[in-house]
């Protein structure tokens, strides 16, 4: 004589996607921000303080930067404006 466990209905309901699957799916490297954001108005915060803000024209794997219609600030206040502005990668604390 050999009984079966009963099903519960919430053991045969489908499973909901985890939170690991969704997580990798919506995961961004820097290197996909970096792409998305060539051409569009960027902001260069240096590892001194002084920002930059302008538009991305191209960078490369040592995140060397050319930018466009630039614009420096320092402690906020508007420096200086150049037409084309080259940032070595070493100097940038973030990019947004």
């Amino acid at each position: 004589m050999t009984t079966e466990a009963p099903t519960d209905a919430a053991d045969s309901a489908p499973e909901a996607p985890s939170t690991e699957t969704t997580a990798a799916k919506n995961k961004r490297s820097p290197s996909d921000f970096l792409k998305s954001v060539l051409g569009r108005p960027v902001r260069v915060k240096l590892n001194s303080g002084t920002e930059y803000r302008g538009v991305l024209a191209c960078l490369d794997g040592y995140m060397n930067i050319a930018m466009e219609q630039t614009e420096e600030f320092v402690d906020g206040q508007l420096k200086a404006k150049y037409g084309d502005c080259f940032i070595r990668g070493n100097n940038v604390l973030y990019i947004s």
